[in-house]
Order: structure tokens, then C-alpha cells, then sequence
């Protein structure tokens, strides 16, 4: 039966289509990139180690100064750090990433390459020309690559274009489809290659009788995604003064796990994405920290404030509190069957 159905994908001539029982190319996930953050790893994919999907798109949305582009180059950061002969495609539309910004975020500026792209064809026809590249090369010379594109909302298309050039005013009504295109192409050739693409992108209020907020540029890219988190952020303030935000991070999709789960993650403008910041709210819900008064217990029975938690996270959560957040944030953001099927595999 094997050998029928293999002659039956070979006469299709897709060289994307496999048999299920080898693996789907280009479908299945071919490991996580750490965000640098373990609450947000949690969140994409039920795991403290895990993180973003590999070979997956994930698009970070959010209103003006968010911090969706300090937000991606965390991640650049963190991905770098994880692959040191890896490498950074970063498509910039927005003129926003400066060399010193990759610097004083001790990213190696010479492991990463930033493009300009003004519409979403130039963005198209790079990026698949790059990933075909990729492709192209035998598997033992490929080193790990991830690609930025900050941001979908700020690229034009070729039509807007010529009539601006032109001096018309008229509404592109192409764009959208244009976009739609470009991640069809993208997504199988990006999941064939195991390649993450992460994308920022502004959002709207629909004017609707119940507002909710979306991403502009049309439905494109949440097809396209398999992750889609909606990013908001408050001031974080040390004896009044403002030393970055809290960024509450909303699952708007996602594939692994459950949808409209939420975390807070600390990016600070000197130091970044706490590591830590986020799983305290997760300990308390799950009873390996208590709330006694104003202060933590922990399993050993010391207490402490907040503040010396955060201030000092190795200390607190040791590899036996590690091992008990696993289990607690498999059971917040996995769907029940995956939680069943983990434990059964243990």
C-alpha cells in the first residue's frame, strides 16, 4: 500500500506533498525558538523551553510604541545567542532599526542583515528569493536562519505606488489581495525550509457595535500566522521613574495552544526581556507559591516580598519549582488532550 501511495504523491509532482507517517513537510513543527522569555514560551507552546514554532509565522500586533520592534529584536537576540552560527534577514519598511540599537542589545551586528522594503512585492520577492536560496543549498551547509519584517502595516504596494507618482488619490483597493498572495506563497516555502518569520503589525478598533480590535492589512496574514499575539503595554516605574513596560501579551491565534490566554512579560530599556517576569501570577494560581499577607511563601516555607522575587528570580525558583511550573503551565495553556498524551508519554 506504501509503495501505491508514494507513486500516487509522485504523480502530483508537488514538492511539498508527503506521506503522513514520514512526516508532513513543511507542516509539522520542527522544534521552538526561545523567546527569552519563559512565560511567553509557555503560552506559544504549553512549555517553559519551548517558544515560537520554528518553521512558523508569528505576527506581533499592537497599537503605536508597544514595543513590537524591541519585542522582535529580543528575540533576534535570544535566537543568536542559541545558534552561534546562526543568522538574521531582517526586512525593514518602516527605516525604524538602527546599528546601535542591534548594539546596545548585544545583538552580533555581523550575523545580521537588514533589507528596506517599500511594498509588500518588493517584500515578497526578496524574501522568496532568499528562501529558495536556502533551499537550493545541500542541508549540512544551511545555518540557522530567522527573517523580521518590521512592518506589514507600513508597506505600500506597487499600485499605491504609481499613483501617488502620479499625483492620484485614489483608495488601492489591491493591497490586501496582494498580501494575501505573498503569504500563500511564503508559508509552505517558510515551513519547507525551517524557517521562522516574524512579523510586526498595527492594529485597529472595528467600528462596530461591540469594537474588537484587529490587524490591519487585511485577513492574510491571520491565515497565514499559526501564532498571532496582540500586544499592550503599561508603564513599569522604579521610584518614579519609567524604566520600561509591562507588555500584557494576548494569544489572538494560535495552533498549539489555547486562544485568548494571556501573560505578562518586562522588556526594560537597559536590559530587555526578563526571563523570569510572568510566572509568579502562574505559581500563585497553581499553589507552588502561597500568598501569605504580602508575601510569597515558598515550598521550602521561607517567604519573600514581590520585589525581591523579581529582583532575584534564581534564587526563588530553584529546578524543583521549574519542574512543578512545567507541569502548571501545561495544564493553563495546552488543550486537554495534549496535557492527557504528555503525561502518558512520561
Amino acid at each position: 500500500m506504501s509503495n501505491f501511495l508514494k507513486d500516487m504523491v509522485k504523480t502530483t509532482g508537488n514538492e511539498f506533498a508527503s506521506i503522513v507517517e514520514d512526516g508532513i513537510d513543511g507542516g509539522d513543527v520542527t522544534g521552538f525558538v526561545d523567546t527569552g522569555v519563559y512565560a511567553l514560551n509557555a503560552l506559544l507552546s504549553g512549555s517553559l523551553y519551548g517558544g515560537m514554532p520554528a518553521n512558523k509565522i508569528m505576527a506581533l500586533a499592537g497599537e503605536s510604541a508597544t514595543g513590537k520592534t524591541f519585542f522582535a529584536l529580543s528575540i533576534v537576540k535570544t535566537f543568536l545567542e542559541a545558534n552561534p552560527d546562526g543568522v538574521c534577514m531582517y526586512f525593514d519598511s518602516e527605516a525604524a532599526v538602527t546599528s546601535d540599537m542591534f548594539r546596545t542589545r548585544g545583538i552580533d551586528t555581523r550575523r545580521v542583515a537588514v533589507i528596506g522594503v517599500a511594498t509588500v512585492e518588493e517584500f515578497r520577492n526578496q524574501a522568496v528569493k532568499v528562501v529558495d536560496n536556502y533551499l537550493k543549498m545541500p542541508v549540512g551547509e544551511r545555518k540557522p536562519m530567522i527573517m523580521i519584517l518590521d512592518s506589514l502595516g507600513m508597506l505600500s504596494s506597487t499600485k499605491e505606488m504609481n499613483d501617488t507618482a502620479e499625483g492620484k488619490d485614489t483608495r488601492d483597493m489591491t493591497r490586501a489581495q496582494v498580501t494575501k498572495a505573498t503569504f500563500r506563497v511564503l508559508t509552505l516555502k517558510l515551513g519547507k525550509a525551517g524557517i521562522p518569520l516574524i512579523m510586526t503589525n498595527h492594529t485597529y478598533e472595528t467600528m462596530s457595535m461591540f469594537p474588537q480590535k484587529v490587524m490591519g492589512g487585511g485577513t492574510g496574514l491571520r491565515y497565514a500566522a499559526s501564532t498571532v499575539l496582540f500586544l499592550s503595554k503599561r508603564k513599569e516605574k522604579i521610584d518614579n521613574e519609567v524604566v520600561g513596560n509591562v507588555i500584557h501579551c494576548k494569544l489572538d491565534k494560535g495552533r498549539f495552544t489555547k486562544e485568548n490566554t494571556m501573560v505578562d512579560v518586562l522588556l526594560r530599556y537597559d536590559t530587555g526581556l526578563n526571563k523570569y517576569y510572568g510566572l509568579l501570577p502562574i505559581a500563585e494560581k497553581y499553589g507552588i507559591f502561597k500568598k501569605v499577607s504580602t508575601r510569597y511563601e515558598m515550598p521550602d516555607g521561607t517567604k519573600a516580598f514581590e520585589k525581591n522575587i523579581n529582583e532575584n528570580p534564581e534564587k526563588y525558583y530553584t529546578d524543583d519549582v521549574m519542574k512543578q511550573l512545567e507541569t502548571a503551565v501545561a495544564q493553563e495553556f495546552k488543550y486537554g488532550n495534549e496535557i492527557t498524551e504528555s503525561k502518558d508519554a512520561d
